[in-house]
């Protein structure tokens, strides 16, 4: 894999660019997306695929900045979305309507409609509620709409609480055990057409088996329901593939796929196209976020490095007890390490991205944190009033800004005062 942050003459690098005149001309908080990172990620998996059934359609929720989309369009990845508003944005970015791939548990009625009629949408349902909606809102519409189930196999990933999501006690996917009276049902729906069947067991998963467990119970589900009547020609296998955070071992990309697709040779189904839906894997080491040490505060138990970015520029590390590498832009070697936690000027004691790290620092001095390409800006807030960072994308020597910062009076748009005469 491309490592694209790199150190040259004792600086930071995005690729060819000198990470210190990004945050000189950009100012920080900063995320920064290597687009060499991003294409290797992505052929590795395409690269696995060639010569078999096989497509891949990116995550969008894992990042859904449209200069990131439109690298993946110009590869030629397919999308997998969970709203309308991901919709626009693959579309925005170029993407087609029949290379995406509609998930989420709660998709409403207008957002069912908007991509009928855009035409060639797959909708991954996940309840027997949203099966009757969706045949009454495509009834509405006149349109048929092309369906698979999101069959929950309860497999334990064994990762984090919030990003296990193939047991029976998530939120996640129609019952195993009551996925083949679901598809009985969708074959006695006028207005729907089944294509395919649908699992995502988890998120950061960093063992091949789970994959493979979960696949032999969706195999002997379709074995079922194609007696049944109904004809499967996808499998979608979801995503959730890890990446080296810290100490991770996760399977080489092409090694994953290829184990993936020999499986179904083996079990005699290399007759139907697979699809995989990454998202970290394919952007999470591909970015950056760059931020600048404001004060340097000493205290009995610990150190503190506070730095312009926040929790609400990056919530892993309070949202998951997440673990990020963080290095300095220009690293310094004539002093005795200090142990820092890094962390940001949100009021709250959750606001924290580094616990415990040695560093040689001094105000004003510049921290990469790495692996954000994946949940950092995409789930960031404005909490404390505080506007969201810029992103850059580079390219070699080149670098497109790829959102702009946000500004105060931005976050107050649409906000109104109340009148004087309430």
């Amino acid at each position: 894999m491309v490592n694209a942050f790199t150190y040259l003459d004792n600086q930071l690098h995005a690729e060819r660019v000198p990470a210190s005149m990004l945050a000189e001309q950009y100012g920080t908080p900063l995320y920064v997306y290597s687009r060499a990172a991003l294409t290797d990620a992505y052929r590795s998996y395409a690269d696995a695929c060639t010569g078999r059934r096989a497509k891949v359609h990116f995550a969008v929720k894992a990042n859904s900045n449209l200069a990131v989309l439109s690298v993946f369009v110009r590869l030629g990845a397919g999308f997998d979305i969970v709203s309308g508003g991901e919709l626009a944005r693959v579309l925005a970015a170029g993407g087609k309507p029949n290379d995406v791939v509609f998930s989420g548990v709660g998709k409403s009625a207008a957002e069912m409609r908007i991509a009928l009629d855009m035409g060639g949408c797959c909708f991954n349902i996940e309840s027997l509620a949203e099966l009757e909606h969706l045949n009454q809102v495509a009834s509405e519409s006149g349109r048929i709409a092309p369906i698979s189930l999101r069959v929950n196999p309860d497999v334990d990933v064994k990762t984090h609480q919030y990003i296990s999501t193939g047991l029976k006690s998530t939120k996640f996917g129609v019952a195993f055990d009551d996925a083949r009276a679901t598809y009985r049902a969708a074959l006695g729906m006028k207005y729907l057409r089944i294509t395919g069947i649908d699992c995502h067991i988890g998120s950061q998963i960093t063992e091949i088996s789970p994959y493979l467990n979960a696949i032999d119970k969706i195999l002997e589900l379709v074995v079922q329901v194609e007696s049944d009547g109904a004809l499967i020609q996808h499998i979608d296998i979801g995503g959730g593939l890890g990446i080296r955070y810290h100490d991770e071992t996760p399977p080489n990309i092409g090694m994953f796929v290829k184990t993936i697709l020999d499986h179904f040779t083996q079990r005699g189904h290399s007759h139907r196209e697979i699809w995989f839906e990454p998202g970290r894997s394919l952007v999470g080491n591909a970015g950056i976020l760059l931020t600048r040490v404001e004060y340097l505060k000493p205290g009995p138990v610990k150190n503190f490095a506070i730095v312009d970015a926040a929790m609400n520029d990056l919530i892993r590390p309070a949202m998951y007890n997440a673990y990020h590498t963080v290095d300095a832009v220009t690293p310094r070697n004539n002093q005795p390490l200090v142990t820092y936690d890094i962390v940001g000027p949100v009021c709250e004691s959750g606001d924290w991205l580094a616990r415990d790290r040695p560093f040689i620092l001094e105000t004003g001095d510049l921290l990469a944190i790495r692996s954000v390409g994946a949940y950092g800006f995409a789930i960031s807030s404005n909490y404390n009033s505080r506007p969201r960072a810029a992103e850059l994308l580079v390219d070699g020597a080149q670098v497109h800004v790829a959102r702009q910062r946000e500004t105060i009076t931005k976050l107050m748009d649409g906000e109104l005062v109340l009148p004087d005469y309430i």
